[in-house]
């Protein structure tokens, strides 16, 4: 079964508007359909804000196996009966 998991693209300073709707736009073309992407402005006042999307990808090769290994682990073991 394919999984999607939730990934993030922080959008470097950008110089103009027109630049951020290129980039954005770029983006929006490479992602799936199913991506489900969301923008939203993070940080504060101290360290800064910057624009992130969110969206859903599956899962690469190296994330499967590694989730596939770790499947169950930390669930009790249910006994089988006699």
């Amino acid at each position: 079964m394919s999984r999607l998991i939730k990934d993030y693209i922080e959008i470097a300073d950008h110089a103009s508007l027109d630049d951020l709707i290129a980039q954005l736009s770029a983006l929006r073309d490479s992602l799936p359909a199913a991506a489900e992407a969301e923008l939203k402005i993070r940080g504060d006042d101290v360290f800064g804000r910057h624009l992130c999307v969110g969206f859903l990808r599956p899962l690469t090769e190296e994330e499967a196996g590694c989730e596939g290994r770790y499947a169950g682990a930390g669930l009790p073991r249910l006994k089988k009966a006699a």
